[in-house]
């Protein structure tokens, strides 16, 4: 079997570098952050400049965490913009390889299968990558950087590790390397799909690098990490079995599509109930948009942080699979008050529709009037239209409009930041 050799892209400090391209200025030597000024100082810097980290500044520090000493532009999201940028930036990618081979892991991050183009180009990975980073630069502005890997693993590791470190932001990996140069590399967080609870878990038992992962005992590491230890030790030795046609074949078994938010201000149970519903409604929509119906619903509510108190989780399954706004919001509302707890103010919402088939498979039961949803479904396709040519704020419903209510201004956010349109 020919070896593979595959490419990992990134955009380097996206947000930030595409608000210093709109202002003419050069990320590499402009202090500028992307957060919104409208929120605290608790709020989370979305990206800062190359040249905000060369003073030490993380990427995703929030906006008190940097020092006072720094001047510094606050640049306030535009989500649309960054979007376009990303899709101008695809385009590119389009030039070189086919969408077949490529597959797009984030906004600002690609993964390219080139091992049948290099012959093609007759160059090497290197080279190619080289030359995709320079169109980028060229003819959008942005900086990019580049791991090289003879599997995913190690080009996504080559990337976050060791491109960084090189001057022309390209960095390459295969096995034997990968042993040579990250098997002794502090902290494990760096690696990708390490979070601070594996790396926590590893290093109460003295295993602090992926050499000791390697050398440790494999039925200790699956009795403490369950099926998860079969990628922690492939990961250890450098290995990756999945292909990119793995990726582009993959179907999962079952669909859902949900909506999260926190919160900028905790609000007690009524005003709790108001974005459920909202939630719930908005979701329908998008169901009908979709083609799509569902049967059944989970709501994760999320309690203010002064209580200390857990997360409130539920499911409950609907009579029939549906996309009705009045009736996902009726058994959304009967979730939120079987689950609740009254007294405690909330900080965030994640709603779920589960199950989600093709309209196709939409059901009656004994208690819906089949012309009284046929009416609504009508009405749900209209309101569709309607916010398609004139915006998603061109039709409200009237609890859309009372206090405490998120939903027009969450139409104008894009993954809940400003979409700057």
């Amino acid at each position: 079997m020919k070896n593979r050799v595959y490419l990992c892209i990134d955009l380097k400090s996206f947000y930030a570098s595409v608000e210093c391209r709109e202002r003419g200025l050069d990320p590499m030597r402009t202090n500028l952050v992307v957060a919104d000024k409208e929120r605290t100082e608790k709020t989370i810097c979305l990206a800062v400049t190359p040249a905000m980290k060369e003073l030490g500044v993380p990427g995703r520090c929030r906006v008190f965490e940097i020092p006072k000493s720094i001047p510094y532009i606050m640049a306030p999201p535009r989500m649309q913009l960054y979007i376009d940028y990303s899709a101008e930036v695809y385009s590119i990618y389009l030039k070189y390889i086919a969408k077949e081979d490529i597959h797009v892991y984030s906004i600002d991050e690609v993964f390219m299968d080139v091992t049948d183009y290099l012959s093609m180009y007759q160059m090497g990975a290197r080279e190619l990558g080289t030359m995709i980073m320079q169109d980028i630069l060229e003819s959008v502005g942005i900086t990019a950087a580049c791991g090289i890997g003879t599997n995913l693993y190690l080009a996504k590791t080559a990337l976050d590790i060791t491109a960084k470190h090189a001057q022309n932001h390209i960095g390459v990996l295969t096995e034997k390397l990968y042993k040579e140069m990250l098997w002794d590399h502090q902290p494990l967080t760096d690696f990708w799909r390490i979070g601070t609870g594996t790396a926590k878990k590893l290093n109460s038992l003295g295993i602090r690098t992926m050499g000791d992962i390697a050398k440790a005992d494999e039925t200790m590491l699956y009795r403490l990490f369950g099926i998860d230890a079969e990628l922690l030790i492939d990961h250890a030795w450098g290995r990756e079995p999945v292909l990119m046609s793995d990726i582009k074949a993959y179907k999962p078994k079952s669909n859902s599509i949900g909506s999260g938010q926190v919160l900028g201000n905790d609000v007690n149970y009524k005003n709790g109930e108001l974005i459920v519903k909202e939630m719930a409604d908005l979701l329908s929509l998008e169901l009908v948009e979709k083609g799509l119906v569902t049967d059944s619903i989970t709501l994760h509510i999320g309690y203010s942080r002064r209580y200390g108190k857990k997360p409130a989780h539920g499911t409950i399954k609907m009579t029939a699979a549906t996309n009705s706004s009045r009736q996902i919001v009726e058994y959304t509302l009967k979730l939120y008050h079987q689950i609740i707890d009254y007294g405690v103010f909330i900080h965030r919402f994640c709603l779920t529709l589960n199950h989600v088939v093709d309209e196709m498979y939409q059901q009656y039961d004994l208690f819906s009037d089949p012309a009284v949803l046929e009416h609504e479904y009508k009405m749900q396709k209209t309101i569709l239209d309607i916010k398609d040519k004139f915006g998603k704020n061109a039709v409200l419903r009237g609890m859309n409009l009372l206090k405490g209510a998120t939903a027009a201004e969450r139409n104008r956010t894009i993954g809940g930041h400003k979409s700057g349109v």
